[in-house]
């Protein structure tokens, strides 16, 4: 080998290196690090180094070439199996992909310059072309695809088989078509070759289309998941404002009727009749209580809502300092959005904590604007993608002409919510 081929060999490598270890990172949303890189290359050269020497087979390093990359994507990057799979084959088929579109180029037109100095600039430039290449079509399958945490991608080793597919015949083509540049081209193996160019790009377009198929599927998850999420809240919500319209019904006819259980009482006193008196008080008592919320907001339904949803957690301590306006210029359905998906997610986090386990909820005016704020403890890990519930109360918060903003400080989770109330006032 001479040192043109050796240096182009390590310019090839050192430049599959810097792609690779780029585009598993991007697509995982993982933060790379030069040490990935210098791994990688490393590992890279000793795997070319092997098979070169020894003579094995032209697959088998493409094979060990793919476990590698797994590998880093799995142990390094800490992405999952099927994630690592995914990134790591989609990887090694862009690059394959790369060299074979340019190796299609060269052998249509490098063999007139065999012979020529031109040569060496020419394999030279056609090298750095396979990187523009290589990187276009890493663009291209990232904007379709993103297997980052954060985002819901269910069924994502599916993407394994055609990605496979693709992987293999694009090496199949490698292997059989572009092993040796020949010296001498005839105008039937032009064409042959042409055919190859436009069947790998055809190759590369069927990819796109497959991912973008995949996205559209995500999305219809996402979305039907979303849908009954609302709907299970609706339904939730309903049951609410039905149940603080029987309460202020049993209330209204509770005060109606005051002035005669008062008459009576009046009676009982009048006449001495102590003990009557004291356990008739009991009954109006107890009719009270039974009537009464143990949290009052000035709103039934956010009431209803507190006493339900907090009422269950026993073993957490809740601290309520809230009065929302009359009118608050807030639907009630809103309201019940707001405050049972930030209170689920509440309990739920307080249930994965230890230790003393709180949820603080407040509400202060200013001006035209009213800020809601729900703090709550949680455990040490990093939080979770945001769910269906923080979408929603931001959705409401939109409508609101206001916004949301949610932060963690190690074992405290807090929740601000601000409105502009007087763009609904009543």
């Amino acid at each position: 080998m001479d040192y043109f081929s050796l240096c182009l060999d390590v310019l090839c490598l050192l430049g599959q290196s810097v792609m690779h270890i780029a585009f598993v990172s991007r697509l995982t949303g993982k933060k790379q690090k030069i040490r990935h890189f210098a791994i990688y290359f490393f590992l890279l050269c000793t795997i070319q180094w092997f098979f070169t020497t020894f003579d094995f087979s032209d697959v088998l390093p493409i094979g060990a070439e793919l476990l590698l990359l797994y590998s880093v994507s799995r142990l390094a990057l800490r992405n999952r199996q099927s994630v690592s799979w995914t990134a790591a084959i989609l990887a090694v088929y862009i690059s394959q992909l790369s060299f074979g579109i340019i190796n299609s180029v060269e052998v249509i037109l490098f063999p007139r310059m065999i012979g020529k100095t031109l040569l060496y600039l020419l394999i030279l430039l056609a090298t750095l072309t396979v990187f523009a290449v290589c990187a276009c079509c890493c663009g291209a399958v990232l904007k379709f695809l993103s297997l980052t945490e954060d985002r819901q991608m269910p069924y994502v080793g599916l993407l394994l088989f055609p990605g496979l597919f693709f992987f293999a015949a694009e090496l199949y083509i490698l292997q059989t078509s572009y092993s040796v540049l020949p010296s001498y081209i005839s105008l039937r193996e032009t064409g042959k070759h042409s055919a190859l160019l436009v069947l790998q790009i055809l190759g590369l377009a069927a990819l796109l289309c497959t991912l973008y198929a995949y996205q559209h599927i995500c999305h219809s998850f996402q979305t039907q998941a979303a849908l009954q999420s609302l709907e299970q809240a609706t339904r939730t919500q309903k049951n609410y404002i039905a149940e603080a319209q029987r309460r202020y019904e049993q209330t209204k006819a509770f005060r109606h009727d005051i002035a005669n259980h008062l008459s009576v009482l009046n009676g009982l006193l009048n006449n001495g009749e102590l003990d009557e008196s004291k356990a008739y008080l009991n009954k109006l008592k107890t009719v009270s209580t039974s009537l009464s919320f143990p949290y009052q907001t000035g709103n039934p339904v956010v009431d209803i809502l507190l006493s339900e949803k907090l009422g269950l957690a026993k073993e957490i301590t809740a601290e309520v300092s809230l009065l929302l306006p009359r009118p608050c210029g807030m639907d009630d359905f809103d309201l019940c959005v707001i405050f049972a998906n930030a209170l689920d997610n509440a309990i739920n986090a307080c249930q994965s904590a230890t230790g003393t386990k709180f949820i603080r909820i407040s509400g202060e005016r200013q001006g035209d604007f009213y800020m809601l704020a729900f703090e709550n403890t949680c455990s040490d890990e990093p939080l979770p993608p945001a769910g269906t519930g923080l979408s929603n109360i931001k959705s409401v918060a939109e409508k609101y002409h206001g916004a949301t903003l949610a932060e963690k400080v190690g074992q405290r989770f807090s929740l601000n919510v601000l409105l502009n109330i007087s763009l609904h006032a009543k």
